[in-house]
């Protein structure tokens, strides 16, 4: 698949770049997709969530009411689930989300969330450009002139540069990650998913490695 590189005016510089088809022209595995998603939300969980249990609520043991004859719940003291501020049944305790999930459908997953992209025409291939200090004004320009500023994006650098991340940092729908970080939730939730030339080098090789 080729692509015309733009520069940051958004013009055409008349050069082209091939996608890799063993990455960006598989058939999509839509089940990888989901697994590797879910592990990617379950990671972000913290699992400190917790209830207390009957015995942890701080009240008195006497119990209320007789057993029999009151024509009520056979509850006892006052810690009882069936009692408003009593304490819950099988509540949530402290957890761990996580989950394995094999090396080799990761990078299929990725490679889906990739591929429909290609497919949608949602990539935008920008040559490599440089930011003279953290400037969100001139940062937006750029997504204006690429015609990708009005939907989310998420653009994709071959290494850190902290001057164009911090341009795009208070842009409620624009990311800018790394090739290295590249992760299929992150690729699916963007609607514009902008590469510059020197990151597809580096998805490349960090997907055929």
């Amino acid at each position: 698949m080729e692509l015309s590189v733009f520069n940051i005016k958004g013009e055409d510089t008349g050069r082209k770049v091939t996608l890799n088809d063993a990455i960006f022209g598989i058939e999509p595995n839509d089940h990888a997709i989901y697994l590797d998603v879910k592990q990617y939300l379950a990671n972000q969980r913290q699992g400190t969530h917790k209830s207390k249990e009957r015995s942890e609520i701080s009240g008195s043991t006497r119990k209320l009411i007789r057993q029999k004859g009151g024509g009520g719940a056979r509850r006892g003291d006052i810690n009882s689930p069936v009692l408003v501020g009593g304490a819950r049944v099988f509540g949530p305790k402290p957890r761990d989300y996580e989950f394995k999930l094999n090396k080799k459908v990761k990078g299929l997953a990725r490679k889906s969330a990739l591929a429909y992209k290609a497919k949608n025409n949602a990539i935008v291939v920008i040559e490599d450009f440089a930011l003279e200090a953290p400037k969100t004004k001139e940062f937006v320009t750029i997504a204006k002139n690429l015609k990708v500023a009005d939907k989310k994006l998420l653009m994709v650098l071959p290494e850190k540069n902290n001057f164009v991340y911090l341009s795009a940092r208070n842009l409620e729908k624009t990311s800018v990650i790394t090739a290295s970080e590249l992760n299929t939730y992150k690729v699916l939730d963007a609607a514009n998913l902008v590469l510059t030339e020197s990151s597809i080098a580096v998805i490349e090789k960090l997907f055929n490695a």
